[in-house]
């Protein structure tokens, strides 16, 4: 019943941090709006049928019943028809009507309200600022996360404290990893180190990491090696003789090293047979930032390769292969790894708290990635807009001519349209794959 309880707080904590970051996201648009004095008249997070609001001034606030995003209403998004232009009212094709309705829409917003307070009315930079004001809030949000986890959390580090003590040698590539009555006894155990044993020093080099303490047990096989640890606060002195035996190498990060035919390579090297402690270490400040560019060029890369790996979903969700545990993942499969970690009774509670922390701090660096995509309804679409304004009007300046006007943004409207068409087709992609065909961490 107690795992059950934090699976569901797992989720809800996810579910409550995502629907905060959306919310601070949208006052990242509401707060310049209102400054270069926008009307704004409403703030909501959520769509669909409004569950309760409040009106403040002349915006009114309010949260929906699907907090799977969230929008503010700014007056004026798009500029009305040029004058002298095709009326477009009595139109009976899709896309014209379809334009001529967003115009409209647009228009409505500005009755009994004076003009200057247009969106489209702004200087470029202006609008420029308002609209990465979103993504510019997740940005930051990430960063404090990211800090929350490196600096306060820290992050897990081999130890000098030995974490595990094997009972026997059993060459690396050998089939049977489970002990025999004719494999040699480890001679860590042998020499009586314990699990828990801070290592202080061999043969009197003071040891200050276990790759120190790895290099030396590697280099010392059938040699006496002076051990002195730590033990409940009091130093012991133990003796042990490496055994020499078939050891996996390893590459200069740590990983096993392959050959060119991809196969791993062995080599005959001193075995103690103990393994280390993880412990966290918290980070200087100067992590952060790189942390973060790290996540951002990861989500990246899942972006410019989105195409690929939705179809990879799709396969895995409608046949027999697996997810890519490296893949996108929709709101319903992060939910679930959040339940998952919460219940991990095995885990101390510090470190399923940075976990979640993390998970909030890659979706808020997923969600300011995401929205700069120059494609319309998203941030970076009126971003792209405004840009190519103030390239048009800057050529037709150079140029001597008029200027251009305002770029006619409705007439994106049936992109836009078909953006959210697919962005709605991959969130239920991605919401059948967690449900059908979930990525677990257990």
């Amino acid at each position: 019943m107690d795992t059950v309880l934090l699976y569901i707080l797992g989720i809800l904590i996810i579910l409550v941090g995502l629907a905060i970051s959306i919310g601070l996201h949208e006052v990242g648009h509401l707060l310049p709006a209102k400054k270069f004095g926008v009307r704004v008249s409403q703030y909501m997070i959520g769509f669909g049928p409004t569950l309760f609001s409040w009106r403040r001034g002349e915006t009114e606030y309010g949260i929906k019943a699907l907090p799977l995003g969230g929008y503010i209403s700014m007056a004026g998004m798009f500029p009305p028809t040029r004058p002298g232009g095709r009326s477009r009212t009595a139109t009976t094709g899709l896309f014209d009507t379809l334009v001529q309705d967003a115009r409209s829409a647009s228009a409505e917003t500005l009755v009994d309200v004076d003009e200057s307070r247009a969106f489209y009315r702004l200087p470029v930079l202006k609008r420029i600022v308002i609209m990465l004001g979103g993504p510019t809030m997740n940005l930051l949000l990430g960063i404090l996360f990211y800090a929350i986890v490196l600096c306060g959390f820290g992050l897990p580090q081999l130890s000098t404290t030995i974490g595990s003590v094997n009972e026997c040698v059993i060459p690396a590539t050998s089939e049977n990893q489970e002990c025999g009555a004719d494999d040699p006894a480890a001679p860590g155990l042998e020499a009586g180190l314990e699990p828990g044993d801070r290592i202080v020093s061999m043969n009197g080099t003071a040891i200050e990491s276990w790759d120190q303490a790895t290099q030396i047990i590697r280099e010392s096989p059938g040699e006496q090696l002076a051990i002195v640890v730590d033990r409940n606060g009091s130093e012991v002195s133990l003796t042990a003789t490496p055994l020499l035996s078939e050891r996996y190498a390893l590459d200069e990060n740590g990983a096993i090293a392959e050959d060119e035919n991809g196969d791993p390579i062995t080599q005959e090297v001193g075995f103690l047979g103990i393994g280390a402690a993880l412990e966290n270490v918290r980070q200087p400040v100067t992590a952060v930032l790189p942390a973060v560019g790290d996540n951002i060029a990861r989500v990246v890369g899942i972006v410019i390769t989105l195409p690929q790996r939705l179809i990879d979903v799709a396969e895995a969700a409608f046949g027999p292969e697996e997810r890519d545990p490296n893949g996108p993942i929709g709101v319903v499969g992060i939910g679930r790894i959040a339940g998952e970690i919460t219940s991990l009774n095995s885990i101390a509670v510090a470190d399923r708290a940075a976990s979640l922390i993390q998970i909030l701090a890659s979706l808020n660096v997923a969600l300011f990635v995401f929205n700069l995509i120059p494609l319309m309804p998203l941030d970076g679409g009126h971003v792209a807009g405004a840009v190519w304004e103030a390239i048009r009007r800057g050529v037709a300046k150079l140029r001597g001519k008029p200027d251009p006007g305002p770029v006619d943004a409705a007439r994106f409207i049936p992109i836009t349209l078909a953006v959210s068409v697919v962005l709605g087709a991959m969130t239920l992609l991605l919401i059948y794959a967690d449900i059908v065909k979930p990525i677990s961490i257990l």
